[in-house]
């Protein structure tokens, strides 16, 4: 597993980036993705004490940057008293054990810094359960280079000292083995949740709760929003990745309209894909929301860059299909000259309240039905009728008096056929010639 970064006080870190033109954006750094992990190790508690910047043509196989590149690297790490050296772009297995050996400190690529952050921050056992998945799977291509402290058994004994010869396999392939054995009974817990997931959406969709997702980059402000709208106290902090865990609560649109919301972790660039597979029983909450908030950031300058991460990531969960409301959060700080805005936008700032009713309106708009909620007495030879309202209306409250007297949220149609029976809250629309 990767070192669990809390554990020191702080560790002291060169980041290194490379940009080559035969790799693709995902895989190449530049100024602006170093600033970023930066920010990454800031949030897993360490401190960056130096940057490198290497370009090329392209990479090279054994140390990534070249051999140049290395020495130069090395000196950094020993004037600055780093003790390990972080890469913006991600590494083989190979040439991490190559750099960690030429460096003589630990070498992690990007994917194991978020990897470690995201250990850091999962509470739920579903959490944890997920990221541990993806650090095994991270881990397994990389068991070559962990095992050089260990004498290896080989099927003919060898020079291998008394008590290590016997027909029996290597210690690699043993630990390779038992890590294949944990990955597939994680997966099959994480199928257990998704199982028990989806009993729950369906009795949310038997209810017709709709859900509503907040999705964006990490540190948009979504749990902030979500406290503004719901009166949650999660935690929000500004930092990357506060929110690891699906927070869901109700959210009162209106008289007719009751909507889940939920808050989900933050998206950024290079996401490891392993990451993304493993966090898809959280995250496939988006390919059955009703309504997915885009929260964006509008006082980041890279806003279009960052918006541009969460639309690919949407795309490749399936869920580009779900209807969208971009949210323009942080407009308080937004610094350009005309704000975002159209159909299925709106600019809020969730920490002072700004545009929260225009928000509400909007959510309503898309998933307010057109229904009314209403009270209906109905008589006791009628009584037939309350099973058709459990079926096909939201039943609150049913009490049993001269009459049975209902309170629920009903459509228009089923309303026409019940109208008789109708007391409070809906009366029939008038025909041409009643008026």
């Amino acid at each position: 597993m990767t070192e669990n970064i809390s554990e020191k006080s702080i560790n002291k870190a060169v980041l290194v980036g490379l940009n080559a033109g035969c790799l693709s954006r995902e895989e190449n750094a530049d100024e602006e993705s170093l600033e970023e992990l930066s920010a990454l190790l800031e949030t897993a508690g360490g401190q960056t004490v130096g940057i490198a910047f290497q370009s090329k043509d392209s990479p090279d196989a054994r140390t990534f940057i070249g051999e140049g590149k290395v020495q130069e690297v090395k000196e950094l790490v020993q004037n600055a008293g780093a003790d390990m050296v972080i890469f913006d772009n991600p590494l083989s297995p190979s040439q991490q054990r190559v750099l960690t050996e030429e460096l003589g400190v630990q070498v992690l690529d990007r994917a194991a810094l978020i990897l470690d952050i995201f250990a850091q921050r999962a509470r739920t056992r579903e959490g944890r359960l997920q990221v541990e998945l993806a650090q095994y799977k991270y881990l397994l291509p990389r068991l070559t280079g962990m095992w050089g402290h260990l004498v290896r058994q080989n099927a003919s004994g060898g020079k291998s000292p008394i008590g290590t010869r016997g027909p029996g396999e290597t210690q690699l392939e043993t630990d390779r083995r038992h890590i294949r054995r944990k990955i597939a009974k994680m997966e099959e817990e994480l199928k257990e949740v998704r199982r028990v997931r989806a009993t729950q959406r369906d009795r949310r969709i038997k209810n017709e709760v709709p859900v509503v997702a907040i999705v964006g980059y990490t540190n948009a402000g979504k749990s902030t929003l979500l406290n503004a709208l719901t009166g949650s106290d999660i935690p929000a902090n500004n930092r990357l990745f506060d929110t690891l865990d699906t927070t869901t609560r109700t959210l009162e649109i209106s008289d007719t309209c009751t909507v889940l919301l939920s808050d989900t972790v933050g998206f950024i660039s290079k996401l490891p894909h392993h990451l993304v597979d493993a966090f898809k029983a959280t995250l496939e909450e988006l390919t059955f929301a009703d309504l997915l908030l885009h929260v964006i950031d509008a006082s980041n300058p890279l806003w279009r860059e960052q918006t541009q991460v969460v639309e690919q990531l949407i795309y490749d969960l399936k869920a580009s299909q779900t209807p969208r409301i971009d949210v323009f959060n942080k407009s308080d700080l937004y610094t350009g000259d005309i704000i975002p805005h159209g159909e299925d936008i709106v600019s809020i700032s969730a920490k002072t309240g700004q545009g929260l009713d225009d928000l509400l309106a909007a959510i309503g708009k898309r998933l307010d039905k057109g229904t009314f909620q209403v009270v209906i007495h109905l008589p006791y030879d009628k009584g037939g009728i309350l099973d058709v309202l459990y079926r096909e209306a939201k039943v609150e409250s049913v009490e049993y008096a001269e009459t049975i007297q209902v309170g629920a949220v009903c459509t228009t149609k089923l309303l026409g056929q019940i109208k008789d029976y109708v007391v409070e809250g809906w009366k029939p629309p008038k025909e041409p010639w009643e008026d």
